[in-house]
């Protein structure tokens, strides 16, 4: 389901922006920073200081989450539902993803929300229709960043 090419752009752009629902239907959505690719068919965050999302999850596990490259214009889309999991009873296998990319924010972490993935979608700016490239973008895009 991810492409190597979506798995990059997340492992490179780790923070996804969570979509959820609240108790009175309304939607919600949420940065976090520590994402992991598991597998292709399984994110990960961890749990850092989320109580709304959390709750959101435990109470509608149904979720979209969205990964940005600002500089290519390019973002992935996943869908899927997500599962609260508490640090003391995770896998080891899970624990040890984020002891690889998350060392230093591992201790901070209660627990983990694991995502298992019912779609994904590479999403391309609308700039490549029109014949930018990648490199183009890129290049405007750092000018741009630098300029601030």
């Amino acid at each position: 389901m991810l492409t190597d090419e979506m798995q990059t752009l997340i492992r490179t752009h780790t923070a996804g922006f969570v979509a959820t629902v609240r108790a009175d239907g309304s939607a919600a959505v949420s940065p976090k920073a520590t994402f992991v690719v598991v597998d292709e068919r399984t994110i990960a965050c961890g749990n850092i200081r989320s109580p709304g999302t959390l709750a959101n999850l435990r109470r509608h596990p149904a979720c979209e989450i969205c990964f940005l490259d600002p500089l290519t214009r390019k973002a992935v889309r996943v869908c899927g539902t997500g599962t609260v999991i508490a640090k003391a009873v995770a896998s080891h296998e899970l624990t040890r993803v984020f002891e690889e990319y998350w060392a230093d924010f591992v201790q901070h972490m209660t627990g983990f929300m694991v995502f298992d993935l019912t779609s994904a979608e590479l999403i391309l700016s609308p700039a490549y229709d029109h014949g930018a490239t990648e490199q183009e973008l890129a290049s405007a895009n750092k000018a741009k960043m630098a300029a601030l």
